[in-house]
């Protein structure tokens, strides 16, 4: 089988690389990367023999369509986005370039090939929120209601990749996920921002709502739900990919200190960013029933292997973490032009 992963520079893009070469040692693998601030080649560093490699730009219709055909790809699994809600709230416009228009330009590269099957990675936030005292959860039948322009883009994508599936009958799967951590995330999302500034003894900035909550998922455990949708569900489907697991962006900050044995007063409270979404919690029954999928890392166990892990990898996160292309309090000032400085994205 040959696979084009796109996005496969980035977090959770390279770790599905990684897990697909490791179980999958036969299948012929093609990362496609743009390389914009959050990709980064490090992230695949050991699997040059494994993978090839094509710097590109899922928007860029004849590159796709090229690659496509050179490599006889099979499946796409489309990571590639625009991701990082902070600056969506300063430069919307790429997002939806990015996030809608590159994945319609992939999908008519993937019509005009011809592929067994186009799966997207999508996100829990397309549903919108919830609020903090309720029981529900979204499921696959949950209208979409996003708030913000990253979760509108991300919408945009889903539909756009249903409407290529029921008008040009394109085999494609959805799934939704919640929150992932894991290794190899960039310094901006909660977790590693969390780790990396405790390692050195840097504030930890926290929105004002810190009891707002988010679903979490180890990012191995999504990368095997992928792996079930591409091989065992049908087309035209689409599945929530969560672990019922929640947590505040305090819970996480305790979590991460106690991990790193620092003092609780390095948590310091920033503004609310325009939008904050109070809670996330996605109904993933559907995938558990159908397909025999179920999170095998426990959220604490997680957390903690994964602050271990950003310990022992300075050498990788340390160049990244100037990259950062927000500062969060940019809202709450006059000035709307995005500038470095610490980020919560990730929460």
């Amino acid at each position: 089988m040959r696979l084009l992963v796109t996005g496969a520079a980035g977090f959770i893009g390279s770790n599905f690389v990684r897990y697909w070469t490791q179980v999958h040692p036969e299948d012929q693998v093609v990362a496609y990367d743009l390389l914009t601030y959050a990709g980064n080649r490090a992230n695949l560093e050991g699997l040059e023999a494994q993978v090839a490699f094509v710097h590109g730009d899922i928007g860029d219709l004849s590159l796709a369509e090229q690659v496509l055909r050179e490599h006889r790809i099979d499946i796409i699994v489309n990571f590639a986005a625009e991701s990082h809600n902070s600056l969506a709230v300063l430069d919307p416009g790429r997002f939806f370039r990015t996030n809608v228009m590159g994945t319609q330009a992939l999908l008519e590269a993937a019509r005009r090939v011809g592929l067994a099957r186009f799966h997207h990675v999508s996100t829990c936030e397309v549903y919108g929120d919830l609020t903090l005292d309720s029981d529900d959860a979204f499921t696959e039948q949950s209208p979409y209601r996003p708030r913000t322009p990253y979760n509108a883009s991300k919408a945009g994508a889903d539909h756009a990749v249903r409407a290529y599936y029921e008008t040009f009958e394109l085999p494609i799967s959805i799934t939704n996920c919640s929150n992932n951590y894991g290794p190899y995330q960039f310094p901006e999302k909660v977790i590693p921002l969390f780790a990396t500034r405790a390692l050195d003894d840097q504030a930890l900035p926290l929105y004002a709502s810190t009891h707002h909550r988010r679903e979490w998922l180890h990012v191995q455990d999504h990368c095997r739900a992928i792996e079930l949708v591409v091989l065992h569900a049908q087309a035209g489907e689409t599945y929530n990919v969560g672990s019922g697991i929640e947590a505040s962006v305090e819970q996480i900050a305790d979590l991460v200190l106690d991990t790193l044995g620092k003092p609780a007063s390095l948590k310091t409270i920033v503004p609310d960013r325009p939008g904050h979404d109070r809670r996330y919690l996605l109904d993933s029954s559907r995938i558990r029933q159908e397909l025999g999928w179920a999170p095998k890392v426990s959220f604490e166990e997680g957390v903690r292997d994964t602050v271990l892990w950003y310990a022992a990898h300075r050498p990788w996160w340390e160049p990244l973490r100037d990259r950062a292309p927000v500062l969060e309090t940019a809202w709450s000032s006059a000035s709307a032009s995005a500038r470095p400085g610490p980020q919560i994205t990730g929460h």
